[in-house]
């Protein structure tokens, strides 16, 4: 990862959210737009952190697909593997308000144009250009992208590239639970570094009182990072022998949304500077807490300066 060079796959989205902050969607008179999903932000965070990302996905062949490859220049991600598909194909669309308190998220996934990433999409790249490959959960909710994106594990893995998993179990992408569970703790075993929260790893485990152990097996037995996150308690990363527990920043949220993204975004920007593994743990946290600070996703992402800011002004970590 010292590369400092990503190949990222998954979705790209639109995001609406009304304006100003606290409006709920039924009274909002204007909205917010910026680009979304989970693929993409994390592609675009990574960037603000001076890294190079390049996102593999499909959009839709319309305005909002066209939105998003230009938001995709906007920060920087290399958009050469994205793929315009036409037909009833639609690009993602999420509406989700600004406010804690009663919070609504709505995300439109029929048709997804994402989910027609081919197994021929990702054979056409040069892995070799790459540090690391990413990926979010839903790529592999459905087909042809589930195939796909196990294609893309096996030739990231015979480059000899690291393959980082978010767990980021989305239950509407799904046909059913069961599956779920399945294709999700098949993509945890050929990962090596895989971060989670304690209801994804417990999802995975069939209780989320088995989480915890879940993660620690996957870090036994394959995987050499496995992060775990347990929301405002924190989190317990295992790596080898190792088994640190870290707190999360307070802040004033206004919104719950994007946290994880702008987490997995620091966390790697971190690592791939050749921090050690509890500071980029810290940092990953820190960006998680401007995110939720602020309106929006990808705009709320810090840069460096944003971070290095953040860490000098704030009081520090919860202890755990």
């Amino acid at each position: 990862m010292s590369e400092r060079s990503f190949l990222v796959v998954g979705r790209v989205g639109m995001d609406l959210s009304p304006t100003p902050a606290n409006t709920r969607t039924r009274h909002a008179d204007s909205m917010m737009v910026a680009m979304g999903g989970s693929s993409a932000n994390i592609a675009a965070g990574l960037c603000k952190f001076g890294c190079q990302s390049s996102l593999v996905t499909c959009v839709s062949d319309d305005a909002v697909g066209w939105y998003c490859e230009d938001q995709l220049d906007h920060y920087g991600v290399d958009r050469k593997h994205v793929r315009r598909v036409r037909g009833e194909y639609r690009t993602s669309l999420a509406v989700y308000e600004t406010r804690v308190d009663e919070h609504q998220s709505v995300i439109y996934r029929n048709n997804a144009a994402d989910f027609q990433m081919s197994v021929e999409d990702v054979e056409a790249i040069d892995y070799s250009q790459f540090g690391a490959l990413i990926t979010a959960g839903t790529v592999f909710a459905a087909e042809p992208s589930r195939s796909a994106a196990f294609r893309a594990f096996e030739l990231a893995r015979a480059a000899g590239l690291p393959v980082i998993f978010d767990v980021d179990y989305r239950p509407y992408s799904w046909p059913s639970p069961e599956v779920a569970a399945d294709v999700l703790s098949r993509a945890g075993a050929l990962s090596d570094i895989i971060v989670g929260n304690d209801e994804e790893f417990g999802f995975m485990a069939g209780g989320i009182d088995q989480g915890l152990e879940k993660a620690r097996s996957l870090a036994a037995d394959t995987a050499g990072i496995v992060v775990y996150k347990m929301g405002h308690l924190g989190a317990v990363t295992l790596a080898g022998s190792q088994e640190i527990r870290t707190g999360v920043y307070p802040v004033d949220a206004v919104k719950p949304t994007g946290a994880g993204d702008s987490f997995m975004a620091g966390f790697l920007a971190s690592l791939s500077e050749g921090r050690s593994l509890e500071e980029s743990i810290l940092r990953g946290s820190a960006c998680a807490a401007i995110v939720v600070a602020k309106p929006g996703c990808a705009p709320a992402m810090p840069n460096t300066t944003d971070l290095d800011a953040f860490l000098e002004s704030h009081p520090g970590p919860t202890a755990v």
